[in-house]
């Protein structure tokens, strides 16, 4: 997997991380249309812990000034490499360089692009990274059990089950079971 771009910004300017199908890159001002989009999307969101509903506004206004990354936590939006167009958001959060461990997040919001590889080779991108330039050792994730795609996503890159915590995740009216899946430095497939 290529880290580097024919078309790459210039010198001096962060690299976007690059996989086959995406490009992650950071967060600008002008995302918050689409994530305000995503948010209102109960199929989008069925998954995921969501804060109250924000108006598009509201939404726009939280993220008019550019988000810094840090090693504690990076935010990248998920673009199709094909031809740019933005789909989802993905994570590296609570990273640790005391313990070489770090928590992964998630979600494409483009209903037309699941099923179509796109996430799996963000993950195989952003775990890439975490691996090689943060110098992790762990990267860990929780998954709502009923959200199969997903599990198997993650399987494909070489995360395992380490447990499994009991009605921690309420979706949909009622409690669901959540994973927590981990990948070891050296089992990125």
């Amino acid at each position: 997997m290529d880290l580097t771009d024919n078309d790459a910004p210039e010198s001096g300017t962060p690299q976007p991380l690059i996989g086959a199908l995406v490009r992650l890159r950071p967060m600008e001002p002008a995302d918050a249309k689409d994530l305000w989009r995503w948010h209102s999307d109960p199929e989008v969101t069925r998954w995921l812990d969501m804060e109250p509903p924000q108006s598009l506004a509201r939404t726009e206004h939280r993220f008019a000034e550019p988000r810094t990354n840090t090693f504690e936590k990076t935010l990248l939006m998920i673009e199709r490499r094909d031809n740019g167009r933005l789909i989802g958001v993905c994570g590296l959060r609570d990273a640790s360089p005391e313990t070489g461990r770090a928590e992964l997040d998630i979600y494409i919001g483009e209903k037309d692009c699941w099923s179509q590889g796109y996430g799996t080779d963000a993950l195989r991108a952003l775990c890439r990274w975490g691996f090689d330039q943060m110098r992790l050792h762990l990267i860990a994730l929780w998954v709502v059990v009923e959200n199969e795609r997903a599990v198997r996503a993650y399987e494909k890159v070489g995360f395992v089950v380490d447990g499994r915590h009991r009605q921690c995740f309420r979706g949909a009216g009622r409690w669901h079971d959540m994973l927590l899946m981990s990948l070891l430095e050296g089992e990125l497939r």
